[in-house]
């Protein structure tokens, strides 16, 4: 089985998409392949919470462009004052096996971006655990997250989403994004998207 790996933060709305996309590609191929989502949490790269805000202005440019079946359910006043916790999870789910920690890592994001949760409240987190069988995280899983974006570094990721596959690394390689005097401009990278899945699925 192939593994797919990626560094992503799960407040990070390109790697919703990308992630998305990326899962509904592998399903149409029917392709046996895994994905390993590794934290890169952008609140210790760029030394700052994340801004819900600024999340929200960039879904409504990026909703409209390119992601009309995304978003449906995100608020801004659920957006979490730390991603930490929703990837500690995630690594404790990839403790128990690589299917739960894809399943998990995928849940943290809907729950988020679809369902308007705070993926940063232990209730919320608690519920998508004990749907999925995995345990809540603990110390250790909270410093797996550091070391992650450690890791990240060492291998060159330059930001959320970073795509490993087999023959190489893509950086948000499901979309083109610009900003034109202070707008996203987006658009759908079909070319460079087939190249990414065919390195992930074909060889």
């Amino acid at each position: 089985m192939t593994t797919i790996e990626v560094y992503a933060d799960v407040c990070c709305p390109f790697a919703h998409v990308g992630l998305r996309r990326l899962v509904e590609r592998r399903a149409e191929l029917g392709a046996d392949a895994v994905l390993r989502v590794r934290a890169w949490p952008l609140e210790l790269v760029n030394g700052q919470p994340m801004d819900g805000e600024f999340i929200g202005e960039e879904i409504d440019e990026i909703r409209p462009q390119v992601a009309a079946d995304l978003f449906a359910g995100f608020r801004v006043d659920a957006f979490p004052s730390s991603s930490i916790p929703a990837m500690a999870l995630v690594e404790s789910a990839y403790a128990v096996g690589e299917a739960a920690g894809e399943a998990v890592s995928l849940a943290v994001r809907d729950a988020l971006f679809e369902h308007g949760l705070d993926v940063g409240d232990d209730d919320v987190l608690a519920g998508i655990a004990e749907r999925h069988g995995v345990p809540m995280p603990t110390d250790a899983e909270r410093a797996a997250v550091a070391a992650s974006w450690e890791e990240g570094r060492s291998r060159g990721v330059i930001g959320s989403p970073h795509f490993f596959t087999p023959q190489g690394g893509f950086f948000c390689p499901t979309l083109d994004i610009k900003r034109v005097e202070g707008h996203l401009r987006i658009t759908a990278d079909m070319e460079a998207f087939d190249e990414f899945t065919a390195s992930c699925f074909e060889h």
